[in-house]
């Protein structure tokens, strides 16, 4: 098997982790890459399973290290990022890693993995639907959803780099849609 890169990236809110853990299920062989993350811990994550959760001083440590093939601080003192010893574990599986990062952490793994991966781009069906979507989670202080609406427009600014783009306004059909992009792109 010739394993392939699956990225996916979208504003926060905008259904890819939804999306890709229906995918995960399905007879594409794939693994998720688990990210690296500085923030806080949601009620609903596992450790090793959704994130490895890093101190800001812990991830800003493993920088210096050079752990990361591709790190970016999302928010401030909050970073995200991809640990070799991560794709490492994926390759030695066998089967196709799967990323769910922010927009320039899936630009950035495009340009190292170059036509060895496809990325996809998840887009809400508009600001305000992603802000319904947002608020519904109860995760959010107005500050936080300011933040996250800023940061969305700015990554919508980069949706004509990315291989595919999927409007999710309808879940079920977003899932079939992503499921024939990645089922082509494997068996080039």
């Amino acid at each position: 098997m010739n394993e392939k890169i699956i990225i996916f990236s979208a504003p926060s809110g905008s259904g890819k982790t939804t999306i890709l853990k229906e995918l995960i299920n399905m007879d594409l062989h794939l693994a998720f890459s688990i990210s690296a993350t500085s923030r806080k811990q949601r009620k609903d994550e596992v450790e090793g399973k959704d994130y490895y959760f890093y101190s800001p001083a812990q991830f800003k440590k493993g920088i210096e290290d050079n752990l990361f093939l591709e790190w970016e601080e999302v928010y401030e003192n909050q970073y995200y990022g991809t640990l070799y010893s991560e794709i490492d574990r994926l390759f030695a599986l066998k089967k196709n890693i799967v990323f769910d990062v922010d927009v320039l952490g899936g630009l950035n793994l495009k340009r190292n993995f170059k036509e060895k991966a496809l990325a996809v781009f998840i887009k809400p069906p508009s600001i305000e639907e992603l802000r319904n979507r947002l608020l519904k989670r109860g995760t959010e202080t107005e500050e936080s959803l300011r933040k996250r609406l800023e940061k969305a427009n700015y990554e919508l600014s980069f949706i004509n780099h990315f291989d595919q783009v999927i409007v999710n306004d309808d879940l079920e059909q977003s899932i079939k849609q992503s499921y024939q992009i990645i089922s082509t792109f494997i068996k080039k």
